[in-house]
């Protein structure tokens, strides 16, 4: 299954959480882009965050978050040098 757009967009939502700390969250503001916010009620609807328009991950959101972070991570760090 490729990813889709909303998928897409809740990848990139899970990305602004900082993991180093449990007691900083989000706040989606009514301002921000319409998939935006579609994609934190989303996330929120599936047990992933505590409030339609952020709050805190769960810790199913956490763990979610963080293979998202770790994907996003080896998808953008340089190649490996190839040794022959």
């Amino acid at each position: 299954m490729p990813f889709t757009p909303d998928l897409v967009d809740e990848l990139n939502t899970l990305v602004h959480f900082d993991l180093a700390s449990t007691q900083q969250g989000i706040k989606i503001h009514k301002t921000a882009a319409p998939a935006i916010i579609a994609a934190t009620q989303r996330l929120h609807s599936k047990g992933l965050l505590t409030q339609v328009d952020g709050g805190y991950l769960t810790s199913l959101g956490r763990d979610a978050a963080e293979h998202v972070q770790a994907a996003l991570t080896i998808l953008t760090s340089l190649p490996a040098s190839s040794k022959d």
